[in-house]
């Protein structure tokens, strides 16, 4: 959950503390060098600035559909004072067509379970649309696999997920694995990730 402080437009994501320096581990391994970085449903912003000012030879390009979450997101560059980073835009992953029509790879962290499956599906198809042949589409977050959740505390907070919104839930990651596999992108790899989550790469055939 997010939280903000009064006035201030930036809001603030507990679990961003915990896991930015896990996925900058994996992302140095999995990003290109340079080019445009387009981040699916942002949140708060934090990851993006913290991503951007990690990797300075690439450009951030944040975005979210909430308008709320857009005005963190610019509070958090303004505050940060990275030069990498873009201007959020408004993008609604599950639309048919998107306002980037080209990134060098696609960042969606903790996405998957809080939104309908539909944003999955448009994830897969726009990431589809927009990467280059062998760019990659990195996602973070927990998910079942072969049917059975990977911890007791993933099952709870998939409950705790269904009951907030039935829509939302933690994914079966074969079932992702599908959804990309329609959309033109093969699994590249699957990395263990602290508190039950996994790093998951898929790559543009």
């Amino acid at each position: 959950m997010m939280t903000a402080a009064g006035p201030d437009p930036r809001r603030y994501a507990p679990a961003t503390q915990r896991n930015r320096d896990p996925i900058l581990a994996v992302l140095r391994e999995v990003l290109p060098a340079t080019g445009t970085v387009l981040e699916i449903a942002s949140g708060s912003g934090e990851h993006a600035v913290f991503l951007a000012g990690s990797l300075p030879e690439l450009i951030w390009h944040p975005t979210d559909p909430d308008p709320d979450n857009r005005a963190s997101i610019r509070a958090w560059i303004a505050e940060s004072g990275v030069t990498n980073v873009t201007a959020p835009a408004n993008l609604d992953a599950a639309a048919r067509a998107w306002p980037v029509t080209h990134a060098d790879a696609i960042v969606c962290v903790n996405m998957i379970h809080i939104s309908p499956w539909a944003a999955t599906l448009g994830l897969m198809a726009g990431a589809g649309r927009t990467l280059p042949t062998g760019a990659p589409l990195y996602l973070y977050g927990p998910y079942k696999r072969d049917g059975r959740h990977t911890a007791a505390s993933n099952e709870d907070f998939d409950q705790s997920l269904r009951a907030q919104n039935p829509d939302w839930g933690v994914r079966e990651l074969e079932d992702v694995r599908v959804a990309a596999a329609e959309a033109g992108l093969t699994l590249d790899e699957v990395i263990e990730m602290p508190a039950n989550n996994l790093s998951v790469v898929f790559r543009r055939g």
